[in-house]
């Protein structure tokens, strides 16, 4: 049996080079960087190749990177350090209802403490319009979060024309680019970004590992206290090897962006076009304005977790919804936002493709796919007509 790994937006296996360049700093060179003697120097220098090495697959400064242990901490530190840092200023934070729990969550936090939220919708595709992003701005507002590209369903959002809005009102922009960074080009001075997020994972690098772009001069308030790292706005000494890891992953994802971008959209093409075939399945997201490994649907009648289990007895792993709520079994706040009907988003399936994923992988993909969604749906008393009748007595199916 085949082994096929469709889940590279949940995480990425360690590349082997980033694994040589971590080794050194798991073993013999242990110093802490705060410590003057030489392996302490040996150690700090390592963390400040890395942070070069980082800020430039995002064309930033150096200067401007801060480590922290994931993109869900960088994307909290964003959030509630902006949101304090500027509260005098105002107390009004825009974000999409397309973020990451740990953009959504953090909001909720901020509303807790007196902060007014506005959610912005998105169209049927995902996407954020920014007309609306402008019509939602008041005089209170210091604080815009919309995600760069959605994991969920691939879209990728219209960040530079909302960062100009931003911009011209003179509020903080940030966006959470952990699935998009490292796997499509990111020009910080051309996004127009104030913060953005990163993770190390999501391009072959260590677990553990994340960054926080904050544009140079922008007043930040910790989120961790402690000592003097990372400049006093990251506390805790420093994970030398997965820094190091994720430094030399991003040195890579930069060098072999255009080969990568290549391979795998050539494969998620083939690979939306097979499994498009099969009967009432729905591409969800942007059809062409999507990450390239992207592939993400909507299969009715069926729940996404019994494919998943069916699919991983064959050796196809695959998500439905995002990583962080695929165990919720209920439907993803995304596909609800995007106006799918909620018996329909409990049927999603999310196929994301890495550079190490082959021609045969999606072949033994489209030739099994088809069989589970057959065997599940001879057992699926909604395929069979039970569910929301008609009038008429027929069984409605919302698309």
């Amino acid at each position: 049996m085949m082994k096929c790994y469709f889940d590279h937006v949940a995480t990425n296996p360690l590349d082997t080079r980033v694994l040589d360049a971590m080794m050194p700093y798991l073993k013999d060179d242990f110093g802490n960087p705060l410590s003057i003697y030489e392996p302490g120097s040996k150690a700090k220098e390592a963390i400040e190749n890395a942070r070069g090495q980082v800020a430039s697959l995002i064309n930033s400064k150096p200067s401007e990177i801060i480590f922290t242990s994931s993109g869900a901490e960088a994307n909290n530190f964003a959030l509630r350090g902006i949101a304090l840092a500027r509260q005098n200023e105002g107390k009004h934070i825009i974000v999409s209802r397309m973020e990451h729990h740990s953009i959504l969550n953090s909001a909720r936090f901020l509303e807790k403490m007196g902060f007014a939220v506005t959610f912005l919708p998105v169209d049927k595709h995902g996407m954020v319009d920014p007309d609306v992003v402008k019509k939602s701005i008041t005089k209170e507002t210091t604080l815009i979060s919309i995600i760069h590209a959605s994991s969920e369903i691939g879209t990728i959002e219209p960040i530079e024309e909302i960062s100009e809005i931003a911009k011209e009102k003179k509020i903080i922009f940030h966006t959470d680019a952990v699935a998009a960074a490292g796997n499509i080009p990111i020009n910080i001075k051309e996004l127009g970004a104030d913060l953005l997020s990163m993770a190390a994972h999501q391009f072959y690098g260590p677990k553990g590992a994340g960054a926080l772009y904050v544009r140079e001069g922008l007043r930040i308030v910790p989120l961790i206290y402690g000592g003097i790292q990372e400049n006093g706005r990251r506390a805790g000494t420093e994970n030398v090897p997965a820094i190091v890891g994720m430094g030399k992953a991003a040195e890579l994802a930069k060098e072999e962006m255009n080969a990568r971008i290549e391979h795998v959209r050539t494969l998620r093409d083939r690979l939306i076009k097979g499994v498009s075939s099969v009967e009432n399945i729905y591409l969800t997201g942007h059809p062409d304005n999507r990450l390239p490994g992207h592939a993400s649907f909507c299969v009715e009648f069926i729940e996404g977790e019994a494919m998943l289990l069916l699919l991983a007895a064959k050796g196809i792993y695959a998500a439905s919804g995002s990583a962080c709520s695929s165990k919720a079994l209920k439907a993803s706040p995304v596909l609800l936002a995007m106006g799918i009907p909620s018996g329909l988003a409990q049927g999603s399936i999310v196929f994301t493709l890495g550079k190490d994923n082959s021609g045969d992988d999606i072949e033994y993909l489209i030739a099994e796919f088809p069989q589970v969604i057959k065997r599940l749906r001879e057992i699926s008393p909604y395929a069979k007509g039970w569910g929301i009748k008609g009038e008429g007595g027929e069984c409605i199916v919302q698309k």
